[in-house]
């Protein structure tokens, strides 16, 4: 019953994922560019926050597999 029983979409990583789910569910072809850029620009500056850490494998792992859904975006 709690939140953790919900099957929507859970955010792990807040400080890029609001930003590439909002890239991922843009309709407006205009707006969609722009939306990756943000999103692109999160997760690029979440790279660099986590780069010095190995405690973010599987964060990393997710990034790279945004990073490749985005190039699709594009």
């Amino acid at each position: 019953m709690g939140s953790d029983d919900s099957p929507s979409f859970r955010i792990l990583y807040p400080h890029w994922q609001s930003e590439y789910q909002a890239a991922l569910l843009e309709l407006d072809h205009m707006k969609l560019q722009a939306r990756v850029a943000a999103s692109e620009t999160a997760i690029l500056s979440r790279l660099q926050m986590i780069s010095q850490s190995p405690d973010h494998q599987a964060e990393r792992q997710a990034i790279e597999d945004a990073l490749t859904a985005l190039r699709v975006l594009k």
